[in-house]
């Protein structure tokens, strides 16, 4: 597939990257040499130097000839010009990146559609959401529904104290019936698990399970579950205050933003159950002056990656049992994991989950991007007479990077092991790396 990314920011240069690893003709737009330069040595792309919005630059950069034209850059109204024009150059389908929820309700759909803007991402919507999940569920790390939440994918930090540590996966026969375990983060290590691998103290294990044995898992992870009542959030963002429209009405909320044109504003247009507070998060005697201590959960999102982490350190050791950043620089995740910050929100990994749906030629709808793991989950159709329909599981030699987690067949769902044989047409549950999309397309076709 040939792709032009408008935007060589983070979102569309890490979008470049990755895609460029699937054998993609891939090339990054943008107007700065100098951010050009920073992906000068990424054999996998080429790059232009160029105005998104200038019909000349779009033409030489081979937009015609495109299949898909993404534009990621810092403005929206930018993106929407850009996928405007490309569209009615020849692109064959357009995805931008918005900053406006309107643009993305129902009744907008076939207008934008008519304009030639084919998909829309917002990422600090699916932020939001992502938040809401955490708060809701906050013994787990992800929290993930498929198939209209009949199977959960979840993770959680095994303690020293769960059933399970140290335990090899085939040990696990009367557990393991109750939920699958797809992916193992050890410190910077990610593994797709077999049989002989064992669960260790402090692994962060992803896993699926049915709806119905929910109540069961806190317990075999070595924790408790409790309800989030009153969560204090750093900094008063987009992704703040769309995330307290999405909680419920009877959680009390305290924002703290730094800024006081800011802080004025969120009093104007804050809910009733929400008290913001002027001044900076990471102030000992301010946190504990507005009852850190009495929080269950701490939701770190301004501009900083490293103050939101370092305010989550200081929420834990006033015991915060919920702690959520948001930690744009990539580099910085396996740091945030390792300080023990629970849920870790990366708008850009959220976005190019977005766009894997778009690109994934098999059946797949609702891919996603495993934040810590570096890996990847997706629900896939089985196609008949595909090489998956053939063999038990085990007997499929899949790739080491590659696992199943579960399936619906005829709307009922099940969780899957080695003895399992997929049929045509059921909805299989696939955890991959970055670099297995071609198998799986070649398994299930």
């Amino acid at each position: 597939m040939k792709i032009l990314i408008a935007g060589a920011g983070e979102v569309g240069t890490h979008l470049a990257k990755l895609l460029g690893q699937e054998n993609h003709d891939i090339t990054l737009m943008d107007s700065s040499k100098e951010r050009l330069m920073a992906v000068r040595d990424n054999a996998e792309l080429l790059t232009f130097i160029g105005n998104c919005t200038s019909l000349k630059d779009l033409t030489e950069a081979g937009v015609a000839d495109s299949d898909l034209f993404i534009g990621v850059t810092p403005e929206e109204s930018r993106n929407i010009n850009a996928c405007m024009l490309a569209a009615n150059l020849g692109v064959k389908k357009t995805l931008a990146r918005i900053d406006n929820y309107e643009y993305l309700l129902p009744k907008n759909v076939e207008f934008f559609e008519k304009l030639g803007i084919h998909s829309m991402i917002y990422p600090e919507m699916m932020a939001a959401r992502e938040i809401v999940s955490a708060l809701k569920t906050p013994w787990t790390r992800v929290w993930w529904e498929l198939s209209n939440g009949s199977i959960i994918l979840t993770a959680a930090k095994v303690r020293a104290n769960a059933p399970i540590v140290n335990r090899y996966l085939r040990e696990l026969p009367s557990v393991g019936k109750m939920f699958h375990i797809v992916v193992i983060k050890r410190r910077n290590h990610t593994l797709i698990p077999r049989g002989n691998d064992q669960i260790l103290p402090d692994d962060i294990i992803y896993f699926t399970t049915l709806r119905k044995n929910l109540d069961e898992m806190p317990a075999l992870m070595g924790k408790t579950s409790f309800e989030t009542r009153n969560v204090m959030f750093m900094g008063g963002s987009r992704i703040t205050m769309r995330t307290v429209q999405y909680l419920p009405s009877n959680i009390n909320i305290k924002i703290i933003e730094q800024n006081r044109e800011r802080a004025e504003k969120l009093v104007e247009i804050a809910p009733s159950n929400v008290t913001i507070f002027l001044g900076d998060a990471r102030d000992t005697e301010l946190l504990l002056s507005e009852g850190i201590t009495e929080m269950d959960a701490f939701v770190a999102l301004t501009g900083n990656s490293e103050a939101n982490m370092l305010g989550c350190m200081m929420a834990k050791q006033y015991g915060v049992k919920k702690t959520v950043a948001e930690v744009e620089n990539i580099d910085y995740i396996p740091m945030a994991e390792r300080f023990d910050i629970g849920t870790v929100i990366n708008k850009k990994l959220l976005a190019a989950s977005k766009i894997y749906e778009l690109l994934l030629k098999a059946d797949a709808s609702n891919i996603k991007c495993l934040t810590i793991s570096n890996a990847n989950v997706g629900e896939v159709v089985a196609k008949p007479n595909s090489k998956v329909t053939k063999k038990l599981i085990k007997n499929l030699n899949l790739p080491s990077d590659m696992t199943l987690g579960a399936l619906i067949r005829n709307g009922e769902p099940m969780l899957i092991d080695g003895d399992t044989l997929i049929e045509p047409y059921d909805q299989v549950v696939v955890f991959f790396t970055n670099t297995s999309l071609k198998s799986i397309e070649s398994y299930f076709n």
